[in-house]
């Protein structure tokens, strides 16, 4: 039987997500085109996620997509990827990081996340974080060395600032995503998300990431600190809105009970006006 996933608006807006502020700032064109990409990854977010479907069923809807993606590399357009074409005429996106994204919704299907290695949640990263990066920067109009290089580092620091602030609603799906070693240098004994979370040792766990994360952000801030070719406007902002959201939980922490980390909106209207304007 085949089975057809949900076909997103092709110019569906992100209100209500973390991105939207950022899309805002770009050129009609260029906003546009990363309203496609984030309708497909939350397409693809969405079938991961979903709990009314069995494992095989949302594996057959990722792998449909997977066949949409392969066929409108080749020449032809399926009705539910329609949407994606002017962004693949126009900028060029590669198509292993459309297959990067879905690998990575793939990784959540297989099985449900819990304290993965280090090795393997640096994978998860790359595939729904930092290859996601690496489709915008072509539409930031970025060269790939240094865009590469930033989709690298800012996808990893936002992921992981995401996993933090996260803990809570990913235990409640059965998913952990905090790394093994770090909770065994915690005495955190790995049974199941809703006891780690509950547990006061995970705030030292947690402070492991948030460190791991500065450290992305700080390189990602240095390459655009130089300046690099391309509208630096929205990775700048996404940088600073999600570094402060980690500044925010590491002032709380993240022992029980914790509270989500929402930034005001005064300090969102500061940020947009800082980093938004044309420089």
């Amino acid at each position: 039987m085949a089975i057809e996933p949900e076909v997103p608006a092709t110019q569906q807006k992100a209100s209500g997500s973390s991105f939207y502020a950022a899309m805002r700032l770009m050129p009609k064109a260029e906003r546009e085109a990363m309203y496609a990409i984030y309708a497909f990854c939350r397409a693809v977010d969405d079938i991961a996620d979903s709990g009314r479907d069995s494992r095989e069923v949302r594996g057959a809807r990722l792998d449909a997509w997977r066949r949409d993606v392969e066929t409108l590399y080749a020449g032809s357009v399926s009705q539910r990827a329609a949407f994606l074409e002017a962004v693949v005429v126009r900028y060029r996106p590669r198509k292993e990081d459309f297959l990067a994204v879905i690998d990575g919704m793939a990784m959540d299907v297989a099985e449900d996340i819990c304290a993965p290695d280090e090795a393997t949640l640096d994978l998860y990263c790359e595939r729904v974080a930092s290859a996601v990066g690496r489709l915008s920067i072509k539409i930031f109009g970025m060269e790939e060395e240094s865009g590469f290089r930033l989709a690298h580092h800012l996808g990893r620091a936002l992921q992981l600032t995401n996993i933090l602030r996260d803990l809570d609603e990913d235990a409640a799906l059965g998913r952990l995503y905090l790394p093994r070693e770090l909770l065994d240098e915690a005495a955190i004994g790995v049974d199941n998300p809703d006891k780690v979370v509950a547990s006061p040792a995970i705030d030292a766990a947690c402070r492991d990431v948030a460190r791991i994360a500065r450290g992305h952000y700080r390189e990602a801030d240095a390459i655009l600190a130089r300046q690099p070719r391309g509208d630096l406007r929205a990775p700048k902002l996404m940088s600073a809105v999600y570094s402060s959201i980690l500044d925010a939980m590491e002032r709380q922490g993240w022992a029980p009970p914790r509270s989500r980390v929402r930034i005001a909106k005064t300090r969102l209207l500061w940020f947009f006006l800082r980093y938004g304007l044309p420089a």
